[in-house]
């Protein structure tokens, strides 16, 4: 007989809470995939703005050469260009389905890991008062009739901040997952729960879903998927994630929100430039968002995918060959129904355009990225109850 330690230690990371609705079915919002580069990636030599003079005074170590020269960027509009291990995102630029938001973030002035993640998770720079985060927010405003145990998908060991206050599962990939189910008779289980807990209440609300997770991923078979068109995910913690995330989708179990995360970009030393270790981290990240667009690709219509990174990097390099901490960043949004193109006012790298002690000002705050994906793609109303106290400065129209 199980006890009540063992059964509460079958359950992934729910979480129930009381939700309001609004009138939109969930077939009619996309699938939103929001990828963490955790570290602070530095969005200057993600795109690169070969343009500017500034940018090759300031590194002139680890600079990307510009686009005519060997190892250069990847041109784009004439004054911006693609790190060179980014290629894989150019067909897609080509097919005007990715969008860069350039000198974007968070307007906190932090150089804080643990806090800018913390402030961007949450959806509210600055404060902590609401332990939700912004994804959370969105959930509860928006559940209506998907009672999906895979609603809302966090791929790693812990379940990511910005899933806090919705009902999301937390997982570190189908395979471990089915095993799991494999391993458990599923109707002694259910018998065992009810005689430990009878009637309602948050526990058995967490119990039935786990349940019905379980049930469904013995019917997945994950460890059979074959991606779509010939795509070739990462072997790594990321690309499973990715694949697994595409493998959910098509499934059509009701997926609506599932995160990511890719780390080491906290480059202060050795950082490279068209080489080394960010050009080699750079490479996986790329080729992972490439494998997920093409093997979604009957299905780009209905999938939203932005990225996002707690702070960018120091406008000049540092002594040890890399950068530290800075302010402003990139943002990259693809998908069926994105309009192609670099968005954001371009505020300069000279010594008097940077902000603080030498970082790249921002122009363009991440919620105002995040909240026209919400509005436009995911239906959800009243965005100033998912990001408190703010309300959007400007719309680039990024999304259609």
């Amino acid at each position: 007989m199980l006890n009540r330690r063992q059964l509460l230690g079958l359950a992934p990371n729910i979480q129930v809470v009381q939700r309001k609705t609004i009138a939109v079915s969930p077939s009619q919002r996309d699938v939103l995939i929001c990828v963490f580069q955790r570290g602070g990636a530095d969005g200057l030599n993600m795109v690169v703005p070969h343009g500017e003079a500034a940018y090759y005074q300031a590194r002139p170590n680890l600079a990307i050469a510009q686009p005519n020269q060997q190892f250069g960027a990847i041109d784009l509009d004439g004054f911006f260009g693609l790190h060179p291990s980014l290629k894989p995102f150019q067909e897609i630029w080509n097919a005007k389905q990715l969008a860069i938001v350039h000198a974007c973030g968070s307007p906190d002035p932090t150089h804080s890991h643990f806090d800018a993640m913390d402030y961007m998770e949450r959806g509210t720079p600055g404060q902590k008062s609401d332990p939700r985060g912004w994804l959370g927010r969105h959930l509860e405003a928006t559940q209506q009739s998907n009672d999906s145990p895979f609603r809302a998908v966090g791929f790693g060991s812990l379940l990511q901040a910005s899933l806090r206050g919705g009902a999301a599962t937390a997982l570190t990939s189908l395979e471990a997952f089915n095993l799991q189910a494999n391993r458990l008779e599923l109707p002694k289980l259910r018998a065992a729960h009810g005689q430990l807990y009878r009637g309602s209440g948050m526990l058995v609300g967490a119990a039935q879903q786990t349940f019905a997770a379980l049930e469904i991923m013995q019917k997945l078979k994950p460890n059979q998927y074959q991606p779509s068109d010939g795509a070739v995910y990462p072997d790594s913690p990321y690309g499973k994630a990715l694949k697994q995330i595409a493998q959910l989708i098509k499934a059509d179990l009701g997926l609506e929100v599932a995160c990511a995360d890719i780390g080491d970009w906290d480059t202060h030393v050795n950082q490279g430039g068209a080489d080394g270790g960010m050009a080699a981290n750079l490479a996986e990240f790329a080729a992972g968002l490439r494998a997920l667009y093409t093997d979604l690709s009957a299905h780009l219509g209905r999938v939203t995918i932005v990225t996002m990174s707690e702070f960018g990097r120091r406008a000049a390099e540092n002594g040890g060959g890399g950068t530290d901490h800075g302010h402003g960043n990139v943002m990259f949004v693809m998908g069926g129904n994105v309009t192609g193109g670099i968005y954001g006012a371009w505020p300069g790298l000279q010594p008097e355009q940077l902000y603080g002690p030498g970082d790249l000002a921002i122009t363009s705050d991440f919620r105002d990225v995040l909240a026209e994906i919400l509005q436009k793609r995911l239906y959800s109303q009243q965005i100033n109850q998912l990001f408190p106290e703010y309300l959007p400065s400007q719309s680039h129209n990024l999304v259609r």
